[in-house]
């Protein structure tokens, strides 16, 4: 696909991604605030994600969800977080990570249970981080014993993202450490289960109406079925998945970037200084200029892998770069438009400042920065 081509979206995308962009505006933009400060994201909102089919984007119109691309799935990300990140993520882990886990290492008998809840109303977890497993994901103490009929699961996962809301969880143990990482398992647990629970909700810097607690397993009896892919190889989804879900990452970080710069050059137009507004001063100009250079490279970037993933090709390292790259234009932007609203920048009559603390964030999860310029130097190494 030719570079100039990248961004050009087709009729059906351009409206998809158009029609969320309204909802976004007339739906959420009213709330962000308010969430920002209770630190709760409006269960309406929620609601209303299910019924417009954002919460399964790539599940198959016969098992309830909409049956489109995982690009659509990013449009849509990318679209929420121009107004407010927080509800870009919320949507992004269920599409990229928990439906993903479930497209690629179901079972049909997995699939139909769940797919027809995790599209029309139950929201999904991804658990994997736990307080010394980290970047080292695969150093977790979590543990999963063999009772014959059933899997018993015991340990804490941390900063897991939409556990507040969730109900239907993919939990990462290893029922055998012994092995190591080969021991990793995925299992599909469910909030009504004995034994499960939620501990506390961090309070964060930013996306502060996006919930993230931890998940307490004591106990947990878990099904022998509920194993999602084969025993031992939880690893393997669990790093496949992430490939795919920091290219959604880098989708919820381009939309703050564009958010960001939005609002910056529509502040530049009205506000005057001197007799005339900002951006007749060419020193303001040239950061636009500058600014809007970085968004569009970071919307190639974040197209090209996402187009990549559909086409059945190769994409991690272009995941890899996405995420790295677009972490840091949604931060420099972020930063540079709060600076062109002067004081008022700082104060939260204006989106600038939260667009300044929502983008710190996206060099820190699903995937530091150090560990994507890791993964990126190995594949450079391996070519």
């Amino acid at each position: 696909m030719a570079i100039s081509a990248l961004t050009t979206l087709d009729e059906d995308e351009l409206l998809f991604q158009q029609e969320i962009e309204k909802f976004a505006l007339s739906q959420i933009g009213p709330k962000v605030l308010e969430m920002d400060e209770t630190e709760c994201f409006d269960p309406e909102l929620i609601k209303q994600f299910f019924e417009l089919g954002l919460m399964g984007i790539e599940i198959p119109a016969e098992l309830g969800g909409a049956g489109g691309s995982f690009f659509m799935a990013c449009l849509a990300v990318e679209a929420l977080s121009k107004v407010d990140p927080s509800a870009g993520v919320l949507v992004d882990v269920q599409n990229t990570l928990v439906n993903n886990i479930f497209l690629s290492w179901a079972s049909k008998e997995q699939q139909q249970k769940y797919f027809p809840r995790l599209a029309s109303s139950e929201v999904g977890c991804y658990c994997l981080t736990e307080a010394n497993s980290g970047s080292d994901a695969f150093a977790m103490k979590s543990t999963a014993e063999d009772k014959g009929d059933h899997w018993l699961l015991n340990g804490k996962k941390i900063f897991i993202t939409n556990a507040k809301e969730g109900s239907i969880y993919i939990v990462f143990a290893n029922i055998n450490p012994e092995a190591g990482y080969k021991g990793i398992t995925g299992f599909i647990v469910e909030k009504d289960m004995p034994g499960f629970s939620l501990g506390k909700k961090e309070i964060k810097l930013g996306i502060r109406a996006s919930s993230t607690c931890e998940v307490l397993l004591d106990n947990v009896k878990v099904p022998k079925e509920n194993v999602i892919g084969e025993a031992g190889k939880g690893y393997k989804i669990a790093i496949e998945t992430l490939n795919e879900g920091r290219i959604g990452i880098a989708a919820q970080m381009l939309g703050l970037a564009e958010g960001a710069f939005a609002g910056a050059l529509k502040y530049a137009s009205e506000r005057e200084q001197f007799g005339r507004s900002l951006d007749k001063f060419q020193g303001i100009q040239f950061q636009l200029s500058d600014l809007a250079i970085q968004v569009e490279t970071a919307k190639l970037m974040v197209y090209n892998a996402a187009r990549k993933k559909d086409a059945g090709e190769i994409f991690v390292k272009e995941a890899a770069m996405a995420k790295y790259h677009v972490s840091q234009v949604a931060e420099e932007v972020a930063s540079k438009a709060l600076e062109i609203y002067g004081g008022y920048g700082f104060i939260k009559e204006f989106p600038a400042e939260k667009f300044y603390r929502d983008a710190k964030i996206g060099k820190l999860y699903e995937g530091t920065s150090n560990m994507q310029l890791q993964t990126i130097f190995k594949l450079l190494e391996s070519n």
